[in-house]
């Protein structure tokens, strides 16, 4: 009896390091194309693998703005959300606002708005993603009846490159909110398409919809 504890114990306790092992190795790999993270992380009360909501992980250092990334889909090299081009990855979404922690739950703030709004985005693609294979170039709307985000259109990219390709295929997937007729416009000609507008008018990677739709 007392063996067959101690072997469930080391089992569990291999487990943990090697997942403690991976998120050190896989937060190197974001930071490398994602910038420097945060050193604050917005804790959910009730945990993602039990149902709850995301944690909120920023990186205000890369380009113009903050992206909002998980860091719960991959909680080992090739487990988790993966598509054809990535055995393991997570999600990020950009938005231009300035990054403020203080202002994040606050929706009375531009930065409050957004970020509420990218949550909730996230935390319905997460989950998601987990039974779907969503690749890049490809698109998704949400049902109208749906609360908040309802009606919203997204695209999805690969984000970045890492130079050790081999290390697990992990990624990062980018997901930009669109206008519906981007959306349209990109189930007609092709998302790539429509990335290359988006690319091209300076509006890649963001989600920020304050702007004039490129097509």
């Amino acid at each position: 009896m007392w063996n067959w504890i101690k072997r469930i114990f080391s089992r569990e306790t291999s487990d943990e390091a090697a997942a403690e092992q991976w998120y050190e190795e896989k937060s190197n790999l974001m930071e490398h194309v994602l910038g420097k993270e945060h050193d604050m992380v917005m804790h959910s009360l009730i945990p993602y693998a039990v149902g709850g909501a995301l944690h909120g992980y920023y990186y205000p250092n890369g380009i113009e703005g903050v992206g909002i990334a998980t860091k719960e889909l991959s909680t080992l090299p090739g487990k988790g959300s993966r598509n054809d081009f990535f055995d393991c990855y997570e999600l990020v979404m950009f938005t231009r606002e300035k990054f403020s922690f203080e202002e994040a739950l606050d929706k009375s703030t531009s930065f409050g708005q957004i970020h509420h709004h990218l949550k909730a985005i996230l935390n319905v693609v997460a989950p998601y993603s987990a039974q779907a294979t969503l690749n890049p170039a490809e698109t998704c709307e949400f049902p109208e009846d749906m609360e908040e985000i309802g009606g919203k259109c997204l695209i999805f990219d690969r984000y970045g490159s890492f130079s050790d390709s081999e290390l697990n295929s992990f990624g990062m997937m980018v997901v930009i909110e669109v206008f519906r007729r981007e959306m349209n416009y990109a189930r007609k000609k092709g998302g790539n398409s429509l990335i290359k507008r988006l690319k091209k008018a300076g509006h890649y990677p963001y989600s920020d919809l304050d702007r004039d739709p490129v097509v």
